[in-house]
């Protein structure tokens, strides 16, 4: 154990734990906010996240949790690319992202995003691969946003950018096998 991680919060410690990523690492360069292309959606920044996650503190779990970015990161992994450090910002999103939706700490602004990714994954289980009707489908039907793109559909059917019916893969029990393997945290 280095002596970084002896002297590591709570907080730190359950990210390490989790992410792989050692928070007392990161020094604030600040090149994971200027590659991300949606710091400017968020509240906090990719950087801020990191620096109240090091502090660790209730005040600053409360602010980490309570936060829209978590919800607004879309993985793209330009901020660990670009970390002179070779840290993982996103990992530390999403491990901070479980922790508010295990306490329920979930941004109004984010429900939506929360229900598309819901929405996504249950598509991927059912059908073993994404397919855009039953996506929307049961995206409209966890948000409640039935009509803020109900003449973009029929557009689509028409150009045939969308399929009518979805492609299901061969191996649909393998797919179900494992989202039952992740809903119980162990590893197959």
């Amino acid at each position: 154990m280095t002596m970084s991680e002896k002297r590591e919060s709570p907080l730190a410690k359950a990210v390490r734990e989790t992410s792989g990523v050692v928070l007392a690492e990161c020094y604030q360069c600040g090149k994971c906010t200027a590659g991300c292309p949606m710091a400017r959606y968020m509240d906090l920044t990719p950087n801020q996240i990191m620096r109240l996650a090091q502090a660790g503190d209730d005040a600053a779990l409360e602010r980490l949790l309570s936060c829209e970015a978590l919800w607004y990161c879309v993985g793209c992994l330009t901020c660990a690319q670009r970390c002179p450090r070779q840290l993982d910002p996103a990992a530390v999103m999403d491990v901070l992202r479980e922790m508010a939706h295990r306490r329920r700490k979930i941004p109004a602004a984010a429900r939506k995003i929360l229900a598309f990714h819901k929405a996504f994954l249950a598509t991927v289980e059912w059908g073993g691969r994404m397919a855009e009707i039953p996506l929307v489908l049961r995206y409209k039907m966890n948000s409640g946003d039935f009509l803020s793109d109900v003449f973009l559909g029929p557009v689509m059917l028409a150009k045939r950018k969308l399929p009518l019916l979805p492609h299901r893969i061969r191996g649909r029990a393998e797919i179900r096998r494992i989202f039952a393997t992740c809903r119980k945290g162990t590893r197959p």
